[in-house]
């Protein structure tokens, strides 16, 4: 496994094909150092024997020990502690940790070209190809990120309707060495800081569609890629630092007709498979969530705490209310993701065809709990962000700037003026307050808010997959018995 400087002395070696505000840059650009914080994380972490069970496992396909970021999940108990891992990194970092989209592209792919594979009674070699590069995926202890998101053009056409064919990545050229690409993922986070972006489909695709049915891998600065990058950090301190300075980016990956040789190719045409690439990819990536959102509840749960302590309204009737809210959010949806995880079979839902047997035997978490987590715990962001502007009042949007601290002329009267608790010191509550104003009241925080509502699809989305896939004619027939109904 590699060491966090390791691994930025490989990215900042790669190739300068990153655009940010009209710059064309590397990965060593200091914009990016905050995003680096977060992802550097899971290699420190993983080095320590504290943690050495939660963040690293076995891999299946060498035996060798690897960052679990980078393992296939072999059984219910590693469904589990990729779900705590999550949460206990989200803690430490302050919110996303990144690296789960690599994680679960990896799972996605590895499933579908296997049945690929099988449906194409050995025609061609997906599955072979997709494990030959996890071996060096694991070995190398790379980043992955997923490109999945298209940019989908009219949404009321399919791609192959579309008047403009790159709306949604597809194949333009097959040779005998493999195939050309062309068209745009976007908000993919993270690919900027990442070894390698995973590309998949990103909806239920029909046979005039079959050039979409597409997933590949190439290293992020490979030929032909070009990245579009958002850069979201905090603002900057100069005289008050933060405690852990943690960033993210998103990029408009454009693939300018790209050459992807055949041994990258995972998917060339199944559009079946195509659709249920993207839909499993999103089952493993809403699973992640179960152990994100609820380490976001936990932190927020802290921060309003904190700025009930600094009020002095901390026993308030409907200020306990609040923290209640907060907790019964989180832990239904870690509740959730925990029974996804216990309920987890190599069997995955497939739309028009139920429950069925499914790849090559790792493990697939419970679609209707890892889907009901992450719609219950999305939907509640905004709610939760109201209610930490409810206990916090209107210090976190208008606090003085760091500088009328330090200036002699004014600092008295701003640590006067902004101080209101006896039982915390005026610089903690200092501190507090451009903390929230950071989470709450920035362009990263607002942002964040989106990603939290639409990360790994809307709730919408999620909504969909749960009626479609849950037993509602049971549910009649159990009340049609008690009403004493006949079946007519």
């Amino acid at each position: 496994m590699r060491t966090k400087e390791q691994w930025l002395e490989g990215i900042r070696k790669m190739k300068r094909n990153l655009y940010i505000a009209g710059e064309k840059v590397g990965r060593d650009d200091e914009r990016l150092i905050p995003t680096t914080n977060v992802m550097g994380t899971t290699f420190e972490y993983a080095s320590k024997p504290e943690y050495e069970d939660l963040v690293t496992a076995t891999s299946h396909l060498t035996g060798e020990k690897i960052n679990r970021f980078c393992h296939i999940h072999q059984n219910t108990d590693d469904l589990h502690k990729k779900q705590d891992m999550t949460r206990m990194l989200c803690q430490v970092v302050g919110g996303c940790i990144q690296r789960c989209m690599g994680i679960d592209a990896s799972n996605a792919i590895y499933t579908v070209s296997y049945e690929a594979d099988k449906e194409n009674n050995g025609a061609t070699a997906y599955h072979e190809n997709f494990k030959r590069w996890l071996e060096r995926f694991q070995s190398e202890d790379l980043v992955g990120c997923c490109a999945q998101t298209d940019v989908k053009g009219d949404r009321m056409k399919r791609p192959s309707e579309q008047p403009d064919p790159d709306s949604y990545v597809h194949v333009v050229e097959r040779k005998s060495d493999g195939i050309v690409v062309r068209g745009c993922k976007l908000h993919i986070s993270e690919s900027a800081v990442a070894d390698e972006i995973l590309v998949v489909p990103t909806r239920a695709l029909r046979e005039a569609d079959k050039d979409y049915a597409v997933s590949f891998a190439v290293p992020g600065d490979w030929d032909g890629v070009k990245q579009l990058l958002t850069i979201h950090n905090y603002r900057d301190r100069e005289y008050f630092p933060k405690g852990f300075s943690a960033g993210s980016c998103d990029s408009y990956v454009v693939f300018d007709d790209v050459f992807v040789p055949w041994e990258r190719v995972f998917l060339c045409g199944e559009y079946k498979h195509g659709g249920i690439v993207a839909l499993l990819f999103a089952l493993f990536h809403r699973h992640s969530y179960s152990g994100c959102k609820p380490a976001l509840g936990d932190i927020l749960l802290g921060t309003c705490a904190l700025a009930a302590d600094a009020n002095g309204i901390a026993k308030a009737k409907h200020v306990t209310d609040k923290f209640a809210e907060i907790i019964t959010v989180s832990e239904l949806g870690y509740a959730a993701g925990f029974t996804a995880s216990e309920l987890g079979k190599p069997e995955l839902y497939v739309p028009g065809v139920g429950v069925k047997p499914y790849g090559p035997g790792n493990y697939i978490p419970n679609s209707i709990f890892c889907n009901v987590g992450r719609c219950l715990t999305g939907e509640a962001v905004y709610h939760e962000m109201e209610i930490l502007a409810d206990i916090s009042g209107g210090m976190p949007a208008t606090f003085p700037y760091e500088g009328e601290f330090v200036n002699p002329e004014v600092k008295e009267f701003a640590k006067k003026y902004t101080t209101r608790s006896s039982t915390m010191s005026p610089e903690n509550q200092a501190q507090l307050w451009r903390h929230i104003g950071d989470v709450a009241c920035s362009a990263k925080g607002g942002i964040s808010c989106f990603g939290a509502l639409h990360g790994g699809g809307s709730p919408r989305m999620e909504k969909i997959a749960i009626t479609s896939q849950y037993d509602i004619d049971s549910r009649r027939e159990i009340v049609r018995k008690i009403a004493g109904m006949n079946k007519e």
